[in-house]
């Protein structure tokens, strides 16, 4: 066999692989698209820097996997107003470390709006908002906007958007340069007081007639007494003239 046969049985071997495996590929069937990665907001904040505060927070009171658990249904929306590591470190020494377990879940809590919000609906929200907190009497949030700034305020805290982190039509996460403190834990509202206790009821006075006892009679009958006896004296005199005039 000289080259030129042997180099076209070589072609005809390589080309005879390369052909049967496309014809394999073509054959087989193609891969049906997985699910979509699920959202996960621990990745969303650490991949935007400056939220590292919030994160172990988050993950301390299980508050981020819940959020992760919600938007796991495609009917959950969510908006969630994340605060900066430096709007934590704005606040008081020790204020973290003195909230209980169940104060710094209901912090949180108050952080999240159980909607999805766009930056432009905002101008439609009815005040006072409700979050996941709740009680709107305990933790007030309020949001105005003006032009084309979103304005939120507590009752204590009052701060504003500065930035949208995440937005994919089913989560909103916005950036907010100060934590919102609510009314609930940072400056409990008094108790309504008690009704006051009804006066007692005076005591019955007791009456001149019960108090001195009974009487014989009074000024009146007196009168009538000495009158009669008058009348009576008139009289015999008058019998006692009559006799002696008589004799």
């Amino acid at each position: 066999m000289n080259r030129k046969m042997l180099f076209n049985s070589s072609l005809l071997l390589i080309l005879s692989f390369f052909l049967s495996k496309a014809l394999a590929q073509s054959a087989a069937p193609a891969l049906s698209p997985g699910p979509p990665p699920s959202t996960d907001i621990y990745k969303i904040l650490t991949k935007a820097g400056q939220f590292t505060v919030l994160i172990r927070l988050l993950k301390s009171t299980q508050v981020g996997n819940q959020i992760n658990n919600q938007l796991g249904s495609s009917n959950s929306e969510l908006t969630v107003f994340a605060p900066t590591d430096n709007a934590f470190s704005s606040l008081k020494t020790g204020t973290l470390n003195g909230l209980s377990d169940q104060q710094k879940v209901q912090l949180l809590q108050f952080h999240l709006v159980p909607s999805f919000i766009s930056i432009t609906n905002f101008q439609t929200m009815s005040n006072p908002v409700q979050t996941q907190a709740s009680d709107t009497y305990e933790y007030p949030l309020n949001i105005t906007t003006s032009g084309n700034q979103v304005n939120i305020t507590t009752g204590i805290v009052n701060t504003t958007i500065s930035g949208t982190v995440y937005s994919d039509n089913q989560l909103a996460v916005y950036q907010v340069d100060k934590v919102l403190q609510p009314l609930g834990i940072f400056a409990p509202r008094p108790l309504p007081p008690a009704p006051a206790p009804a006066p007692p009821k005076p005591k019955k006075k007791a009456t001149d007639t019960e108090s001195s006892g009974p009487t014989t009679s009074d000024d009146s009958s007196d009168a009538i007494g000495v009158t009669g006896n008058l009348g009576m004296v008139v009289l015999s005199m008058s019998m006692f003239a009559a006799g002696i005039f008589n004799l």
